[in-house]
Parts: structure tokens; C-alpha cells; sequence
């Protein structure tokens, strides 16, 4: 009988299930940590939100205002109250504007308010919108907000993915042909990744939809929408072409030339040359010795990718009317939604949040040399 066929001692197996469970508790202990953390995190920067948005409670003066210009030309108009007199009008007036800025919480101070706000962000109740209602005629913030949510995510996700697979793809074709024609070119473009993507986006309406006439202008769906899930789905996928090219070639060129750079650098390490020396193949290579090691620096590039992509949701979406998260924020900002803001804010406060903290995990994952659970042993 082999050692392989040879059962584990009683103490072996004591050890592996010490093992076994330690990793497992310094893996619930690292998550804890990173989802307090988070959370932390996301309650600050909401905050910071109310105080901004509410421009530390001088929007409450303008919200005021707008209250008692609306009434008094409302109470105008009445023709049951013409024979009042200036007086009385005015009286009148002060007390419909007494009941309205009651009925709206401003009677109260707005520290105390912006408490209230962010107790209600954090556990996503919302509140009511002052000026602005869902598809459905829902004025409850949260309504109107997971209305916008599925397009913004439809959207992002989609480019994320293709910007992803494209950009791993070609950079470890330019990895394997340096010095190539094309390299060059995509050397050449990477600068171009400067510009915005609704920089872009306002290039590609003017030369697909107005000159050549091929997509659409904007939009989720034509309209009227159609009645088939099909048809309903690629008249989606016609509007998305046009946005989502925007974003790849907003970050595309940039990020093809950092893959391909590390690509680079890692295949040039000596353990690069011993394993070639083995005759491992390249495809074998390229995956175990040269991606692996590179993954954290994508990862963090990906990463950082997408919160910039969630900024920059908002003049993107605004300009291809696309109705999600972004152009709904754009909508609120022009007639001081308070409630719409700050719960537009939580939601991306929330999704960035996500996306640092699955970073964090994937770090532990991918890459040998994080520690999960902290420093063990005095190893990096």
C-alpha cells in the first residue's frame, strides 16, 4: 500500500479541521470588518450629502419662498376671494403657508431634520418627493428611484462587461506581438481616453443619428413601445448602441495600454523564463504565470473604472435621455428636490460602497499575498 492510499492519522486530521476552521473564522472576521467599515463609510459621505444638498438649510429659505409665491398666486386667482381685503388676503396667505411648510417639515430646525434624512437614507425610507412623481404617479422617493435603477445598471453593467473581455483580450494579443502595427496604434489612441464619454456620446448623435440616421436620437425605447418581449428587447438594445459606444471609447484605449503594459512587465520575470524553460505552453503561461499576478492591478483599474462611470452617469444619461439614475439626479438638481437627491445619492453612495467592498474580497481571492483576516504571523 502507498502513502497516498494510507488513511489520515487521528491527529492529522484534528490539525486539518483546526485549519480548516481558523480560515474560515479569519474569513468571517475579515468580512465583518470590511462591511463595517463600509458601512461607516457610506453613512459619512451621506451625510455630508444632506448638509450640501440642503446647502446647510438655506434651501429651506428658497423652499419658502417658492411655497408662498405659489400660494399668494393661487389665492390671486380665487375668485371667491376677491372682496377680501389686502389685509385679510394676507392673513389668509400667512396661514396657508403656515399649514403647507408644516404639512412639508419645515417648521422644524434643520439639524434635527437632517438627522431624521439620514436615518431615513440609510434605511432607504425616503420619504416623499415635493415636485416630482414615478411612471406610475407614485410620489414616494424610493419609487421613483428603483423606476431609474434597472436602466442606470442595464447600462453600466453592459459597458463594464464588454470593456472587460475586450480590453483582456487585446492587451494579451499586444503582449504577445510588441511592436506590432496595431500596438502602435493603440498606443497612439490611449490619449483619446482623456476626453468623457458624453463628449463622445454628443459625437456619435451628430454623426449616427442626425447625418446618417442609424440609431436613434435617445431614449430607453421607441415609442410607442412595443407589445412583443422581442421586439421590446432589441428596440432596448437599438437605443443602448449608441451610449455604450460612448463609454468603450471613453476608457477602451486607456485601459488596453495599462493591461498590456503589465502583461509586459510580468513576462519578462524569471520564473517567466523557468517556466517557458519547462515547456509549459503559452496558453499556460499566459494564464498561471503572467495573468494571475496581474489581476489585482486590472481588478483596482476595473474597479476604479466603474465609479468613475457612476459620476459620470449623470451628463451621460442626461444626454441621451436615458431614463435612469443619473438624469433623474440632473431633473432633481434644477427644482431643488431635496428627498430626490439625497436618496438618488444614497443609491450610488450604496453601489460604490458594493463595489469597494467585493473589490476587497476579490483581492483576498486572487491575489495569495493579502492576508485575509489581517496579518498572520508577521507575514506581508
Amino acid at each position: 500500500m502507498t502513502d497516498a492510499a494510507l488513511p489520515l492519522q487521528p491527529g492529522a486530521e484534528s490539525a486539518a479541521s483546526s485549519t480548516t476552521q481558523s480560515t474560515l473564522t479569519r474569513v468571517v472576521h475579515y468580512t465583518a470588518l470590511r462591511m463595517v467599515a463600509m458601512f461607516f463609510t457610506v453613512l459619512v459621505g451621506v451625510y455630508l450629502t444632506i448638509l450640501i444638498a440642503n446647502m446647510g438649510g438655506h434651501v429651506d429659505e428658497i423652499r419658502k419662498g417658492y411655497i408662498r409665491e405659489t400660494i399668494a398666486i393661487a389665492v390671486s386667482q380665487d375668485q371667491e376671494l376677491k372682496n377680501m381685503t389686502a389685509d385679510e388676503r394676507r392673513e389668509h396667505i400667512d396661514k396657508l403657508v403656515v399649514l403647507q411648510e408644516k404639512r412639508m417639515g419645515l417648521d422644524r430646525p434643520f439639524l434635527v431634520r437632517s438627522f431624521n434624512f439620514l436615518l431615513g437614507a440609510m434605511t432607504l425610507n425616503l420619504g416623499w418627493a415635493d415636485n416630482m412623481s414615478s411612471d406610475s404617479g407614485s410620489r414616494q422617493v424610493r419609487l421613483i428611484i428603483l423606476e431609474r435603477l434597472p436602466a442606470t445598471v442595464l447600462l453600466f453593467s453592459t459597458s463594464f462587461l464588454i470593456n472587460f473581455l475586450v480590453g483582456i483580450f487585446v492587451a494579451l494579443y499586444l503582449s504577445r506581438n510588441y511592436g506590432s502595427r496595431l500596438d502602435r496604434v493603440i498606443v497612439g489612441l490611449a490619449p483619446t481616453s482623456a476626453a468623457p464619454s458624453w463628449f463622445y456620446g454628443l459625437f456619435f448623435i451628430l454623426l449616427f443619428s442626425a447625418l446618417l440616421g442609424w440609431f436613434p436620437f435617445g431614449g430607453l425605447v421607441s415609442a410607442p413601445p412595443p407589445e412583443s418581449i422581442i421586439n421590446y428587447a432589441l428596440s432596448v438594445l437599438n437605443h443602448m448602441v449608441l451610449p455604450v459606444l460612448a463609454i468603450f471609447f471613453s476608457s477602451i484605449f486607456l485601459g488596453i495600454y495599462g493591461q498590456r503594459t503589465f502583461f509586459l512587465i510580468f513576462s519578462n520575470e524569471d520564473y517567466v523564463d523557468m517556466a517557458r524553460a519547462k515547456g509549459l505552453s503559452d496558453r499556460v503561461v499566459e494564464r498561471r504565470y503572467i495573468m494571475r499576478p496581474t489581476m489585482p492591478t486590472i481588478v483596482t483599474g476595473l474597479a476604479l473604472s466603474i465609479i468613475g462611470l457612476w459620476f459620470g452617469s449623470i451628463v451621460l444619461e442626461t444626454i441621451f435621455n436615458w431614463p435612469g439614475l443619473g438624469r433623474l439626479f440632473y431633473l432633481a438638481s434644477n427644482i431643488f428636490e431635496t428627498s430626490v437627491i439625497v436618496g438618488s445619492t444614497v443609491i450610488y453612495a450604496y453601489l460604490l460602497g458594493l463595489t469597494v467592498f467585493f473589490l476587497d474580497i476579490v483581492y483576498a481571492l486572487i491575489d495569495p499575498r493579502v492576508k485575509v483576516g489581517g496579518n498572520q504571523g508577521g507575514q506581508a
